[in-house]
């Protein structure tokens, strides 16, 4: 029987997304982190908490909560916390991400967001869980399809601009 560690080769390119790990229980373990997380969500001027977690290729979950600042610049998302966490960590392959509020619909990533998980996962799963377990399920592809990457870039977000370049081009 394959490991998780086996399953999931930790030599996949940079910015590529890990093999989904697909199935119901893998999405409630992902929807209950996040809803678990949202609990943490320090949000005393919006009062919309939201939790995030990112499933890692090697099978770790990594939890985010979103923290606001009376300087609103300095206020970050859960989804960004979830990543940076994971990168901190050692992570940079991605399969899925969870999103849960329990204070409005179901939330798609701010821009911010989804331009920092297209450095590593352009097309990753995006599952979000509003009030009254309300879902949506997304593709980040279609959610950023023109993401910023530098010419050159080795990144997701980097082949995606470079076959942009290619089709407008007529390569």
């Amino acid at each position: 029987m394959r490991t998780r560690r086996e399953k999931h080769s930790p030599r996949i390119p940079l910015g590529e997304c890990a093999p989904p790990d697909e199935g119901p229980l893998v999405h409630e373990r992902l929807v209950a982190t996040a809803r678990e997380a949202s609990q943490r969500a320090y949000a005393p001027y919006s009062h919309l908490r939201v939790g995030a977690a990112l499933l890692g290729a090697r099978g770790h979950t990594f939890a985010g909560c979103n923290v606001e600042n009376s300087s609103f610049g300095l206020t970050i998302c859960a989804e960004r916390v979830a990543l940076f966490r994971a990168v901190a960590e050692g992570e940079r392959q991605f399969s899925a991400l969870a999103i849960y509020t329990p204070d409005a619909g179901p939330l798609a990533p701010c821009g911010a967001c989804r331009q920092a998980l297209a450095e590593f996962c352009a097309d990753l799963p995006i599952i979000s869980v509003g009030q009254s377990g309300a879902q949506r399920e997304y593709r980040l592809r279609e959610l950023l399809p023109e993401a910023f990457a530098w010419p050159g870039d080795p990144t997701a977000a980097g082949r995606a601009g470079k076959r942009r370049a290619q089709r407008e081009s007529g390569a």
